[in-house]
């Protein structure tokens, strides 16, 4: 069973206040895209329907409505399968000091959030404490052997192509993201979210303007609020104002109403998709693997 709850957590420290809606937003549209990339790879959803939990959680259906899953357990591969599409974050970082991010050369001369000449494959270790590290191809090799590196990456670049071009026309940008995989009956099928503003770099479209960082749909707006304070980034988290749990709630909100059609009435995600969400779904499947 996999809870998503309306916690938040910034350079690595949980804050201690909740982010309404945050845990429902997540659940909804992992299982969006789980539903629309079926067909690239299995994943490990057995129901999100409370109504079919086994027995023993019937006295925890209220808690869990909207917020949970019911998985396979997989043997998860030790590794975060990172495609990227844009020139941000540790990637840019990276960049400026190498001109490479994880072995992969890229051309001189590119600028912040600039778009790469295509997806890349960026894999980056799975850190029981502290932060995830960058990682080569050749050291992923080491870790699973070179087939499944090749198997993986393969996978990870055309759930990203395929999602960063339906996102796009949707008015979001899906600068990067990360998929985690695992083994389940000798298959590779996805496990834990998918294409979620936690696990993926969401830019509105309309303000894209490469050469600087931009506006985001995910937490990046909480860790802006967060640089400008005095705090060392290390527990307890600061207390956060009204307006700026308000408004971290609404970014997650917003896109997923933009992705999915889908909006959060209460306690709950409204299902109920306009006609125009539909028409664009179900052209979604035809689109295929973008370059």
């Amino acid at each position: 069973m996999i809870v998503a709850t309306d916690r938040i957590s910034a350079f690595d420290v949980v804050m201690p206040n909740a982010i309404p809606s945050k845990g429902r937003v997540l659940t909804a549209m992992t299982i969006f895209w789980f539903e629309q990339l079926g067909d690239v790879v299995p994943n490990h959803l057995i129901t999100a329907n409370v109504e079919e939990y086994p027995a023993a959680l019937a006295g925890d259906r209220e808690q869990l409505i909207g917020r949970s899953m019911l998985v396979k357990r997989a043997d998860v591969f030790p590794i975060e399968c990172v495609a990227r599409g844009y020139l941000a974050g540790s990637g840019w970082k990276e960049y400026t000091s190498t001109g490479s991010v994880c072995g992969v050369k890229l051309p001189a001369g590119l600028r912040e959030s600039d778009r790469l000449p295509e997806p890349i494959f960026t894999p980056a270790t799975k850190a029981e404490t502290g932060h995830d590290l960058n990682i080569s191809e050749r050291e992923v090799a080491q870790l699973i052997g070179a087939d499944m590196t090749e198997i993986l990456k393969r996978i990870t670049l055309e759930l990203y192509s395929r999602a960063a071009s339906y996102a796009y026309d949707r008015g979001i940008i899906i600068a990067d993201t990360k998929f985690e995989f695992g083994l389940y009956a000798g298959r590779v099928i996805l496990v834990d979210e998918a294409l979620t503003p936690d696990s993926s770099r969401f830019w509105p479209r309309e303000s894209y303007e490469p050469g600087r960082s931009q506006p985001s749909f995910d937490k990046q707006y909480l860790r802006d609020y967060l640089e400008r304070l005095d705090w060392n980034k290390q527990p307890p988290g600061p207390e956060l104002p009204p307006d700026v749990v308000a408004e971290t709630s609404g970014k997650y909100i917003e896109a997923l109403k933009l992705l999915t059609g889908k909006s959060v009435t209460g306690s709950a995600i409204d299902t109920a998709e306009d006609e125009a969400t539909r028409n664009q779904d179900s052209g979604f499947m035809a689109k295929g693997v973008e370059s």
